[in-house]
């Protein structure tokens, strides 16, 4: 008797536990419903006929109201294995509650859109043709603004381009996976840095793209079936698990996901592709030869893996859009935070093992703010508090504001490297100074082996799965390694700001037709941690430019201007700024195999022997934007 009254005690504990997590799942969508007009599965047509699913959620009563735009890649459906999600009802909720229609749609060829599906290529004529539909409706006031991190930012720019009458406003969020050529970046929505892969698209590939054989809905199927068949059915993939720790080492790297059984998709194609390739130009790419005429306010992170692109392209924006009024309204937030992370800022942020301290910023007043001018017509007197850019100095651990980016009072200071020769590890003797080599040093040499390159330790990434944790890691044991070279400067005898873009001139030798070269920006505490700030690369046989390949001759050096990396940090008093150069930084980005070939279908590579030369004839060299304090 006993035991059975413990057993229904433990039931009726489980049923109420079970009772408020449903009562808890439900919330959301009750108070929704209260004041939302809820209308799911809306398929909306395209001009050749695709139909893209779409919810929409507005406010209760007569009126028309302005739009919020998400247009997205990623599965939004209210239920998922049988459970209702409220992330998608949320942002729904408190847009309603805020005066908005929350339009949400899939791209074609994803989850219950028809047609088909290609990352980086979807037409720019999906978002055109949604505006028009969305502006025509009876509840709709004509104003409308596109909102997404990531993928679902993606495709704003590009669609921006063709002008649409009723597309108001944007707010793009982390979006350089939309971001094609501009001015030196050859990115081609994070595809490449430098002309190296980053191997990142690879492993969300894999979770992301579905399979050529994947089932599809009757072409004629009915909004009502739909909403029926959603609570059970999502057309979501459920793909085993990968090791990417371990799966991204597999060569070649175009079967990477043919070796973990994934989906067969567009990756293979990809893969192929050159930084140039003619097919990066066509689909849902923003590049620098676009026009751009709407207000946009900018977010971007200290630790994404485009920050400096994304910075590229405010800038293009500010100087080129067609009307002077839209140029003098494009703002700008950057984080200290890794990819689309910006709301889980804390009282003491920690990004990967470095504390920034409180980088909380209020996300959501910036964003209605923004909206409220441009899609409900309130005063622009509002926008004359916010400053054009608003970012997060780290080290210093504090917002700060500016007008220009990089600050207008910010001044290109050139270190150069110097060394004995031996710059080989942190224990060897490569320095930074302001002052020129004043006479011929020998260069640092170091060898390259693709089958054990340096592996990729924190920085600014994303997407990789437990292949890279991102963000800010002491690199002291890193820095162990032959195959590295350091450079550092003295102990600061005062702090110094280092806001914007940096840049890097290094004069490089090797044995082999083609290899890398990596650097990485690093600031250096009294105790010997070393934070990385900032990594780019450059694949050699694009040093000339992305529109044709020129190989090297053994003995002959080369002049190496890398892309440019980004930040914002406040060395403090006796710490150091260094710089890591190596031709590897995996896998991040993809190993070059040394050998002059495709490199994406090779399996076998070619050792390098690589030298770093600094001497008076050979000012290899980096280019700090260093903040002048009024």
């Amino acid at each position: 008797m006993k035991k059975r009254r413990l057993l229904m005690s433990g039931l009726f504990i489980l049923c109420c536990v079970w009772g408020t997590q449903a009562q808890e799942k439900t919330t959301v969508l009750d108070e929704l419903e209260k004041v939302a007009v809820i209308d799911q599965k809306v398929m909306m047509p395209m001009r050749d006929g695709v139909r893209l699913s779409t919810d929409i959620y507005r406010p209760k009563g007569e009126g028309k109201y302005p739009i919020i735009f998400s247009r997205t890649p990623y599965n939004f459906n209210s239920y998922r294995d049988g459970e209702l999600v409220t992330r998608t009802l949320q942002t729904a909720l408190e847009a309603v509650k805020k005066g908005y229609a929350y339009v949400v749609q899939n791209e074609r060829g994803r989850f219950f859109s028809e047609g088909e599906w290609e990352i980086l290529g979807a037409p720019t004529t999906d978002g055109y043709d949604a505006f028009t539909w969305m502006a025509t409706q009876t509840w709709s006031n004509g104003k409308i603004g596109t909102l997404g991190c990531s993928s679902t930012a993606e495709w704003q720019m590009a669609v921006a381009a063709l002008e649409h009458p009723n597309l108001a406003a944007m707010v793009p969020q982390g979006f350089g996976a939309g971001v094609g050529r501009i001015g030196k970046y050859y990115e081609q929505g994070n595809w490449f840095r430098g002309g190296a892969q980053q191997m990142l698209f690879t492993a969300w590939l894999y979770s992301t793209q579905h399979d050529e054989f994947k089932p599809l809905l009757p072409a004629n199927i009915t909004q009502e079936d739909l909403q029926r068949i959603q609570r059970f059915y999502d057309m979501a993939p459920r793909y085993p698990k990968v090791d990417w720790a371990e799966g991204l080492k597999h060569l070649p790297v175009q079967d990477i996901i043919k070796n973990v059984n994934g989906p067969k998709g567009i990756y293979e194609d990809m893969i192929r592709r050159t930084p140039n390739d003619s097919a990066w130009y066509k689909g849902g790419l923003y590049h620098d030869n676009m026009p751009f005429n709407t207000p946009s306010f900018w977010f971007v992170s200290w630790y994404d893996v485009s920050s400096s692109p994304n910075l590229a392209l405010y800038n293009h924006v500010r100087n080129n859009a067609k009307d002077a009024a839209v140029r003098d309204n494009q703002y700008l937030v950057i984080a200290p935070t890794l990819h689309c992370a910006y709301t889980r800022a804390t009282e003491n942020t920690i990004v990967g093992e470095r504390s920034v301290g409180d980088a909380r910023l209020n996300y959501n007043e910036l964003v209605y703010g923004w909206f409220d001018v441009w899609l409900k017509g309130e005063s622009k007197e509002a926008l004359k508090k916010i400053p054009k850019v608003k970012y997060f100095t780290m080290g210093s651990n504090q917002w700060q504001s500016s007008e220009t980016w990089p600050p207008e009072n910010s001044v290109m200071t050139t270190y150069y490297l110097n060394s004995q020769g031996k710059a080989n590890t942190s224990s060897g003797n490569g320095t930074l100074s302001i002052k020129k080599p004043t006479k011929d040093n020998p260069e640092d040499t170091f060898t390259y082996d693709p089958m054990n390159p340096v592996m990729s330790y924190g920085g600014n990434v994303c997407c990789t799965g437990n292949a890279v944790q991102g963000g800010s890691f002491d690199q002291q044991e890193m820095e162990k390694r032959d195959d590295i070279l350091v450079y550092t400067t003295e102990p600061l005898a005062e702090g110094i700001e280092v806001s914007g873009f940096i840049e890097s001139t290094l004069y490089v030798s090797s044995d082999v037709k083609d290899t890398d070269i990596t650097i990485k920006l690093i600031d250096v505490y009294p105790d010997g941690r070393a934070y990385n700030l900032d990594e780019t690369i450059q694949r050699l046989r694009y040093r000339e430019g992305y529109t044709k390949e020129v190989f090297m001759q053994a003995g002959q050096v080369y002049k190496v201007d890398l892309t440019p990396m980004s930040t914002s940090n406040y060395f403090e008093k006796g710490h150091r700024i260094r710089i890591e150069i190596s031709s590897s930084n995996f896998p991040r980005f993809d190993r070059n195999l040394n050998t002059g070939g495709n490199n994406f279908d090779e399996s076998e590579g070619k050792i390098a022997t690589n030298s770093v030369h600094h001497a008076a004839k050979y000012l290899s060299n980096i280019r700090l934007p260093i903040v002048k304090k009024k």
